[in-house]
C-alpha cells in the first residue's frame, strides 16, 4: 500500500499454545521471516530445554534473534529492543514480512509499545549505599528520597519494593535526569497487528507435559550435563532458567530425576500463569484465537486479510 508504514505482525500467547506452528505456516504463506521474542532462545547451545525451533524449521523460514549470545553473556532488554528493531527493518527492507513471535512479555511490549529503556549500567557501590540507607532509615524514607527527585516514578512504585526504588534512584542519580523521563514511550513507526493464541488451561497443561516428556527423551539431561561440564555455573541466569535449574538439582544430587521432571512441569505451569499477566485476554490490542475452537488456517486468513488492508481494525 503506497505511503503505508511498514507492517508488523506479532504472535503472542502462553507456552505450548502453538505459536511456532502458526508462525511457520503464516511465514510460508506471506513471504515472512520470524523474529524471536523469547528470552530463552537467545542462548547458544541451549536447544532442547528451550524448545528452540529445529534446524529443519529454521531452514523452512528464516529466523532472527536466536543463538545470539553465550549462556554466560547478558542481553539487556535495551539491547534486545535495538536488535529487534534492526531485524524488523532489515526484513522489511528485503521486501519480506516481519513476524514477531514469542512468549516473553517484556520483549514483545518493549518493541510494540516503544518502551524507553534507560541504558544505565549498575553501580554496585551506589546500590550498596542505598540499601544501607533503606536498612537504617526504612523503605519509606528511601521512597521519599525518590519522590523528591522524581515524583512521577515514585507514584508508580510501591515503597515496599525496595529493589525497584533503588534502581529508580540509581538511574536518576547517574543519568542526571528523572527515570520517568528516560522511560517515556515512543511508538515505533509500524502498523502492528497483534495476534494472541490460547487454549483451555487443562489442554495447555497436557501439551506442556507431552513437551517435557519429549525434551527428556530427546536428551535434555545430556544437554544440561554438557553445559555444566564446559563450565557454565548454576548461578548464571541462563542456567537457572526453566528446565536447566531443575535438571541441575538432579545433577547436584539435590533431587531425583523424576522429581526434577515434576519440578519442570510445576514451574512451566507457573510460567503460563505469569504469561497471562502480560498477555491478557481483555487486552483490546490483541486479537485472540482459541486453537481448540479454530484451526490455524483461519488465523492465517485473518492475518492475510489485515495485511491486504492494514488500516481496517477488524479483518474479515
Amino acid at each position: 500500500m503506497a505511503g503505508c508504514p511498514p507492517l508488523l505482525v506479532t504472535i503472542v500467547g502462553p507456552t505450548a499454545a502453538g505459536k511456532t506452528e502458526l508462525s511457520l505456516e503464516l511465514a510460508e504463506s506471506v513471504g515472512g521471516e520470524i523474529i524471536s521474542a523469547d528470552s530463552r532462545l537467545v542462548y547458544r547451545g541451549m536447544d532442547i530445554g528451550t524448545a528452540k525451533p529445529t534446524l529443519a524449521q529454521r531452514t523452512r523460514v528464516p529466523h532472527h534473534l536466536i543463538d545470539i549470545v553465550d549462556p554466560d553473556d547478558v542481553l539487556t532488554l535495551a539491547q534486545y529492543q535495538r536488535r529487534a528493531y534492526a531485524s524488523i527493518d532489515a526484513v522489511t527492507g528485503r521486501g519480506r514480512q516481519p513476524i514477531l513471535v514469542g512468549g516473553t512479555g517484556q520483549y514483545v511490549r518493549a518493541v510494540v509499545e516503544g518502551w524507553g529503556i534507560p541504558e544505565v549500567p549498575p553501580d554496585h557501590g551506589l546500590r550498596a549505599e542505598l540499601e544501607e540507607y533503606a536498612g537504617h532509615y526504612g523503605a519509606d524514607a528511601l521512597h521519599t528520597r525518590l519522590s523528591k527527585l522524581d515524583p512521577t516514578a515514585a507514584g508508580r512504585i510501591d515503597p515496599r519494593n525496595v529493589r525497584r526504588v533503588i534502581r529508580a534512584l540509581e538511574v536518576t542519580l547517574l543519568a542526571g535526569r528523572p527515570i520517568s523521563e528516560l522511560q517515556a514511550k515512543s511508538a515505533p513507526p509500524y502498523l502492528i497487528l497483534q495476534i494472541g493464541l490460547t487454549r483451555p488451561r487443562p489442554v495447555l497443561y497436557e501439551r506442556i507435559d507431552a513437551r517435557i516428556d519429549r525434551m527428556l527423551a530427546s536428551g535434555l539431561l545430556e544437554e544440561v550435563q554438557r553445559l555444566a561440564l564446559v563450565g557454565y555455573g548454576w548461578d548464571l541466569p541462563a542456567m537457572s532458567g526453566l528446565g536447566y535449574r531443575q535438571i541441575g538439582l538432579y545433577l547436584q544430587e539435590k533431587a531425583t530425576l523424576e522429581e526434577a521432571a515434576q519440578f519442570i512441569r510445576r514451574d512451566t505451569r507457573r510460567l503460563v500463569r505469569q504469561q497471562g499477566t502480560w498477555f491478557r485476554l481483555a487486552d483490546p490490542h490483541i486479537h485472540w484465537f482459541d486453537l481448540e475452537q479454530v484451526d490455524t488456517g483461519r488465523v492465517v486468513s485473518f492475518i492475510q486479510a489485515w495485511l491486504a488492508s492494514p488500516r481496517s481494525p477488524h479483518p474479515a
